[in-house]
């Protein structure tokens, strides 16, 4: 039997850590990488083993995420130190690849969206993320998941898992498959204007989770925004339509009772009240117009794909049962059609506030 943790120390020690290595445990919750804590007599690091099946190229991913950390790092903003290795390098390369952050201290995260003041102090923290990096040059950052947020092309991925149906499942969502194909033209909003340059390209982190905002333990305010391996180029919109997503939600996402299952416009307003005004100097007009757009078109390509992995055999998202994945395309749908009810309040909202 492999001893994983002598394994895991020798990995630790072709990098520039300080002090003698005490222990390694595993640490936190994710569900891609492998994290673990290393603490040696000196301080505390993060220790990563990147899934390179998930990202398949790491060398662009840990280039993103250093132009990313460096630039944030020269305008004073606290983020994720990358520790080289003992060559230099920002990870060590191999069949599981490695890299080592330093343990920034004396944070706290939340796991869920206990009240709305949390949903703001989120909507703050990932507004100043998109304001900090104003002046960065998102065109030299690489797409690490190809088309991650490309609706249109999502929508064709759809389709054509309709089309194939190899699992004969498309007789069982009729009602589903219509919802989507009647809102084929509601989709390209964002890609058009990325396209013909009236939305900005932007530095975007593609996966707005209160779990990865590190909270002061003292104070609650945001320290540091981290997980960064989705940081990709594209737009804010897809981060704002994300966290609305899953934010303003009344239920999970997973619920099955559809009675349960809100779009709650006080938690909207929540959010927007504390990112519009972090990013109100840096924001476009034409942003603006699509803030409440793009929690609806997020919304849709998310139920879009869970109901695409349903018709194909859940080869994507894990499922604890046949039909987990219908389950959840029906809660993204339900969300987004109680969303286009309140497009114009949402966007009196955003106006407020930005």
């Amino acid at each position: 039997m492999v001893d994983y943790k002598k394994e895991h120390i020798e990995k630790a020690k072709k990098f520039r850590i300080e002090g003698e290595i005490l222990s390694i445990e595993p640490y936190g919750s994710g569900h891609i990488n492998k994290t673990f804590l290393i603490t040696t007599d000196k301080m505390r690091y993060v220790m990563q083993i990147m899934n390179s099946t998930v990202f398949g190229n790491i060398s662009n991913l840990m280039n993103n995420v250093c132009a990313v950390t460096e630039y944030l790092v020269s305008i004073g903003v606290e983020t994720l130190e990358i520790v080289p290795t003992l060559d230099g390098k920002s990870y060590l390369d191999g069949e599981e690849p490695v890299r080592v952050d330093k343990m920034i201290e004396n944070t706290l995260t939340y796991q869920k969206v206990e009240n709305a003041e949390v949903f703001k102090n989120a909507g703050k923290a990932f507004g100043e993320f998109q304001n900090q990096l104003t002046g960065f040059d998102a065109s030299v950052l690489v797409e690490t998941i190809p088309n991650f947020h490309n609706t249109p092309v999502r929508f064709e991925d759809f389709k054509k898992a309709l089309d194939l149906d190899v699992c004969d499942r498309a007789r069982t969502c009729g009602k589903e498959t219509e919802f989507v194909l009647a809102r084929k033209d509601t989709l390209s909003k964002v890609v058009d204007g990325l396209a013909d340059g009236s939305i900005p390209l932007r530095v975007t982190h593609n996966d707005t989770k209160l779990n990865n905002i590190l909270l002061d333990k003292d104070t609650n305010e945001a320290r540091a925004i981290i997980d960064l391996d989705t940081v990709m180029p594209g737009s804010m919109l897809y981060d704002f339509g994300d966290s609305i997503r899953f934010g303003a939600s009344t239920a999970e996402e997973d619920e099955k009772d559809l009675e349960k299952v809100h779009f709650d416009i006080k938690l909207f307003e929540a959010y927007a009240s504390g990112f519009c005004p972090a990013v109100k100097e840096s924001i476009t007009e034409a942003e603006k117009e699509l803030l409440p757009y793009s929690a609806y078109l997020l919304t849709m390509e998310c139920g879009s794909r869970f109901l695409a992995d349903y018709l194909s055999g859940d080869k994507y998202f894990s499922i604890n049962y046949p039909e987990h994945n219908l389950v959840r395309a029906r809660t993204q749908f339900k969300l987004a059609e109680e969303m286009e009810k309140s497009l114009d309040e949402m966007l009196k909202i955003c106006k407020k506030y930005c």
